[in-house]
């Protein structure tokens, strides 16, 4: 193996999700099967690098001051989802369930992994706050112990404004069954229940 072929698998494999085989599959292709694409991707990533960057009012990616979400004018005012990460909000709006806005928080706290509430991206979420914009915080971080000391650190220090703060359900997926759950959704399923009329 070439110390060029070598660097790049190693550049690959500090992808999530891409282990050493996937990295080594990937440059392969790259430089033996598909050499004519390799430009093009190389481009892509450079204009990306240039040009995309943190919204200035959500987090979202943005490749102007604000991302698409916050520039639509047909969003519901008020209504704002906040989520972990991109990858978070990229699968709520694919569901079509929410029409409002966001606020990408690039992380939850975690005392453990050193994730302080400063590491996040809370103090832009306290001003849409504090400015009127936000009425409802829909709060749709992880089911897990980070994911509840964040939305519990974010309750504890919101002002007394009157926004209306709600937490998504989490339970028993679409067609799942109780037979197969496992005690935390479970749990989740039981505490989350709703008037059934």
């Amino acid at each position: 193996m070439t110390p060029a072929l070598e660097q790049l698998q190693k550049q690959l494999k500090q992808l999530p999700g891409i282990g050493y085989r996937s990295a080594e599959r990937i440059a392969l292709h790259l430089l033996v099967e598909k050499p004519a694409r390799l430009p093009e991707l190389v481009a892509a990533l450079e204009a990306a690098a240039r040009t995309v960057r943190r919204c200035a009012r959500c987090g979202n990616l943005a490749e102007e001051a604000q991302c698409p979400i916050c520039a639509d004018e047909r969003r519901r005012t008020g209504q704002v989802c906040v989520v972990e990460n991109v990858q978070d909000l990229a699968a709520i709006e694919r569901s079509g369930a929410h029409r409002g806005s966001y606020h990408v928080l690039h992380g939850k706290l975690s005392p453990i992994r050193g994730i302080a509430p400063e590491d996040l991206n809370l103090a832009a979420l306290f001003d849409r706050i504090a400015s009127g914009e936000a009425t409802e915080l829909i709060l749709a971080l992880s089911n897990d112990v980070e994911g509840e000391a964040t939305c519990h650190y974010l309750t504890e220090r919101l002002p007394a404004s009157g926004v209306t703060v709600t937490r998504i359900g989490f339970g028993l997926p679409s067609g799942g069954g109780v037979l197969y759950a496992d005690a935390v959704t479970l749990k989740s399923a039981l505490e989350g229940r709703r008037s059934y009329s």
